[in-house]
């Protein structure tokens, strides 16, 4: 009896929406419980639930079970990725295998066959079992396991590309392994993929919601270190045999409809190649500043702004804070048929409709000041620059927005209030940057409690900073982790930002070069700044993060 027959037979779907189902899975091939999940028709939980009562199976959560090695070394772990099953428990006659999927009973006969024990089966929710094998077998264990069986000598694949000796069936195989390691952090929802190289390890490292972690790689990923790099070097359109030098690239990837970037940095290591790819999503092109997390107070005061004619908007914080994101944001929310908008950017990172935008190349002398001059010609009338750097593009931009043009840029400052100072630094004139500087976004990006393993308890007194009121129902979340966000508590971001609009005090201010302590005083005096620690603390009193990450980002 098939899965479908069952789930009809058990009133969880309709015979019509069975009939639609199986359209679709001839289109797809996927599995049919999976295109009904997809499709909405059922619960994943209820398939499971209705497959174990069919065929009288036990059904268990693997993250929440501990198996020793000498049981998951009964089965080689490129049977186990291959027929996604692994052994929980082993007895002097028996193998109990979790699997998702009992109906490939043949499958189970070779593993018989292979240990020479019986074997009993039980059922796991298909997601604990992929995650579960990535975690105690390693991300691309099967890969690397059958690369370690072609290449027992332990030579390392590509150590020298330029020679073009390479096995076909090895070739493929790295090609593999190196999707499944970018195919995981798409998963993963990473947006830093770190490749280190060390005297006798190669480390892999993700980095998820801001936090870096181990990619869970096995330790024979170090014998094919020259592999991966020369791979992704071929992926990015690199020079494979260049090794002494720094090397920049880009990898484009399309996974489940949506498209993916890859800026690829490689630089030369003691031990090795070092190689750090930035994920970008095209789809967060498409976000807007609710979906960033701006609070209506601050959003209304910001569209005054970004609506103007003329002048500068910086967003300031951090590498990784999210000001790129903010100003693309800011870009879709006023971009219309009715304006030009050109952006000069180092690199590139999301393509928006509506937008023309530049590639800063050094290699051609395009450097953003020069990008700048070269676009006014084009009577622009809104202008982003990637990033204010140095003083000539200071220079630049001043100018453009005193001649009538809204330029958007970021800057690398604390705060709002430094802002003005860090312009000052870089020796722009008081006045000019008085004049020409109408509003200063700070931000930072701050970890979401898991909305699963979440809970509710009493906030204590020394987590409560000072200055700051207590939740209303002084009750405060916390999240002991699970696995949908990696027993890490947290998934996902929010944005917590300070606005600072200038007013003629300000601006005073900034010609007497008053130091950011000062002007952020005036400011808060004024009602025209909130501060970046009273933002987040606000999201800890919204229960959307715990006071822990709050200050861990803030410092509050």
């Amino acid at each position: 009896m098939g899965i479908g027959t069952i789930l009809v037979e058990r009133g969880l779907i309709t015979e019509s929406q069975l009939g639609e189902a199986i359209a679709e899975q001839k289109r797809t091939g996927e599995r049919l419980d999976h295109v009904l999940v997809r499709l909405g028709c059922v619960d994943a939980d209820k398939v499971l639930e209705a497959i174990g009562r069919q065929f009288d199976m036990d059904i268990v959560d693997l993250s929440e079970i501990e198996v020793d090695d000498e049981t998951l070394r009964t089965l080689p772990s490129r049977l186990v990725f291959k027929q996604l099953c692994v052994p929980i428990r082993r007895t002097a006659t028996t193998l109990h295998i979790a699997t998702c999927d009992p109906f490939e009973l043949s499958a189970f006969d070779e593993l018989r066959l292979l240990t020479g024990l019986g074997v009993e089966l039980v059922l796991a929710d298909e997601r604990d079992l992929r995650k579960f094998i990535r975690s105690h077998y390693g991300v691309a264990g099967d890969t690397l396991d059958a690369l370690a069986t072609d290449d027992e000598e332990g030579t390392d694949l590509l150590a020298d590309p330029a020679s073009g000796e390479l096995d076909a069936d090895e070739e493929a195989s790295v090609i593999k392994l190196v999707n499944d390691l970018l195919l995981e952090a798409i998963r993963e929802r990473a947006t830093d993929i770190h490749i280190e190289p060390y005297e006798d390890e190669l480390a892999i490292r993700y980095r998820i919601d801001g936090v870096l972690s181990e990619a869970g790689v096995p330790p024979t990923v170090n014998r094919f270190r020259n592999a991966i790099v020369s791979r992704l070097k071929i992926m990015a359109g690199l020079n494979i045999a260049e090794k002494r030098k720094p090397q920049d690239g880009r990898i484009t990837l399309r996974h489940k409809g949506r498209e993916f970037d890859l800026r690829v940095s490689i630089i030369p290591m003691i031990s090795g190649e070092g190689v750090v790819l930035r994920v970008l999503d095209n789809s967060v092109a498409r976000l807007g500043l609710e979906d960033l997390g701006m609070p209506s107070n601050i959003l209304e005061r910001w569209d005054t702004v970004i609506t103007r004619p003329h002048g500068i908007l910086l967003v300031t914080g951090p590498t990784g804070s999210g000001k790129s994101t903010t100003l693309y944001a800011s870009l879709n929310r006023i971009v219309s048929d009715a304006v030009k908008a050109i952006t000069v950017e180092d690199p590139v990172e999301y393509q928006v409709d509506g937008v023309n935008q530049i590639q800063v190349n050094t290699a051609t002398d395009m450097t953003f000041a020069a990008g700048l001059r070269a676009i006014l010609r084009h009577d622009p009338d809104i202008i982003m620059i990637g990033e204010i750097r140095d003083l000539e593009t200071a220079e630049a931009a001043v100018q453009a927005s005193l001649t009538g043009h809204l330029v958007f840029s970021t800057l690398h400052t604390n705060d709002s209030a430094g802002a003005n100072t860090r312009l000052l630094d870089m020796g722009i004139e008081p006045f000019l940057v008085a004049s020409s500087v109408e509003g200063i976004l700070a931000q930072r990006l701050i970890r979401r409690v898991c909305e699963q393993c979440g809970h509710r308890r009493a906030i204590t007194a020394s987590e409560l900073p000072e200055g700051l009121p207590a939740p209303p129902d002084g009750m405060v979340m916390e999240a002991p982790g699970c696995r949908e966000c990696r027993r890490t508590g947290f998934r996902g971001r929010v944005g917590a930002f300070e606005l600072l609009r200038m007013t003629d005090t300000i601006r005073d201010l900034v010609v007497k070069r008053t130091d950011a302590t000062k002007i952020r005083a005036a400011a808060a005096e004024e009602g025209e700044l909130n501060l970046l620690r009273d933002a987040a603390w606000e999201l800890v009193r919204r229960g959307v993060t715990t006071p822990a990450e709050a200050m861990r980002v803030i410092r509050v």
